[in-house]
């Protein structure tokens, strides 16, 4: 590749996945805010919440159509992502394989200065894969708790068989799995997003789709190499 038009950027994420991931966002927050407010309904703030969304009423049904939109989005992608892989024939670049042990092991080794380079990682690390698939189960729970709690009649009605601990059992998870959740997105994504030495003061790339090359290369020189070898027009200047 000629050095005078060595690109500066690279496009790495569609505008579509970038609406998928601020619309789960948007939703995340509003859940986290309208259930935070019904959990500790006793706080001054929480009082604040629901005042001002019309009443506890009104906090619910806020609550249960993100809740519902949520499960939209996420029944979406995961039939999106499914059809693509059988049809397009896609790379399932999600699927957790072995190189992600060993590229934990080898950043560990790197880490403690017992190797001389980081693990070589792919588009995915195994960071972003162990988030994605907890995402995944965590949002299956929350789903199906949720729906439990709104519909408790229409479900044990269909299925009789299933014991009536089972309300209080599915309450008690969707309020943990839901605290869970908001921890792991404070200490974990918002650190790699906002705070993380390789980004901060804010990593960009899912406002504009874009990463530098440099950054490419650093942490995901498999996929740099993929793209300069099959896909060079994927690289674009800013």
């Amino acid at each position: 590749m000629d050095k005078e038009h060595k690109p500066e950027q690279i496009l790495r994420h569609h505008w579509l996945r970038r609406l998928e991931h601020w619309t789960v966002a948007s939703l995340f927050v509003v859940l986290a805010v309208t259930g935070l407010a019904q959990r500790y309904h006793d706080a001054a703030w929480s009082a604040q919440v629901i005042s001002a969304l019309g009443g506890i009423d009104h906090t619910r049904l806020v609550h249960r159509l993100s809740g519902l939109a949520f499960s939209l989005v996420f029944v979406l992608h995961l039939t999106v992502a499914f059809l693509v892989v059988l049809w397009l024939r896609w790379q399932p670049s999600m699927v957790v394989s072995l190189k992600d042990f060993t590229d934990l092991l080898q950043n560990l080794r790197y880490y403690l200065k017992l190797a001389d380079h980081p693990a070589r990682c792919g588009r995915y690390d195994y960071r972003a894969k162990f988030e994605y698939w907890g995402i995944v189960l965590g949002s299956t729970i929350m789903i199906a708790t949720g729906f439990l709690l709104w519909f408790p009649m229409w479900v044990f009605q269909t299925f009789s068989f299933l014991p009536g601990e089972l309300i209080p059992a599915a309450k008690i998870t969707h309020s943990n799995e839901a605290m869970l959740a908001l921890s792991v997105l404070v200490i974990w994504h918002i650190y790699n997003s906002v705070f993380s030495p390789e980004v901060f003061p804010l990593d960009r790339c899912m406002f504009t789709g874009r990463i530098s090359v440099e950054r490419m290369k650093h942490e995901h020189p498999l996929e740099y190499e993929e793209l300069l070898g099959e896909a060079p027009e994927e690289l674009r200047r800013p």
